[in-house]
């Protein structure tokens, strides 16, 4: 189930994901999804850059809505296991963009990796993996 910008949006709302609060950006491509977000003061780290969870939340957040985009309307997916490598830092004014594109799109399992870059600089900030498991609703 394909689901569009206005759509995902919708389903956000009251949610950590609006909190942070990213824009997904339309795609042709139908297992890829890209998105920005706004790097604000309440995003950062005690050091003044963007915290290294709230890249990780942003990578799961991408990762678990592809996964959900491709899934059928019987069943859904959700993330079961993460990890990042950091290898840039980001700053308060600046955006970064998401690009998840998939490793593996099993019956059971989705793996996708995930790389998220500063658009000011254009430096790789942050390359994520994230494994979601599928499974049928109730």
């Amino acid at each position: 189930m394909i689901l569009n910008h206005n759509q995902i949006k919708e389903r956000m709302k009251g949610t950590f994901i609006e909190f942070l609060n990213i824009d997904f950006i339309e795609s042709e491509q139908e297992k890829e999804l890209e998105a920005t977000m706004l790097i604000r003061q309440d995003l950062l780290q005690t050091s003044g850059v963007l915290h290294g969870g709230v890249t990780i939340a942003f990578a799961e957040t991408l990762a678990g809505v592809a996964s959900n985009n491709i899934c059928p309307e019987e069943e859904f997916a959700f993330g079961i296991q993460i990890s990042a490598n950091h290898v840039s830092h980001g700053e308060i004014g600046d955006t970064v963009k998401g690009k998840a594109t998939p490793v593996h799109i099993g019956r059971t399992t989705h793996v996708w990796n995930v790389d998220i870059y500063s658009e000011k600089s254009g430096k790789l900030v942050s390359s994520v993996r994230a494994t979601n498991i599928v499974i049928k609703r109730k």
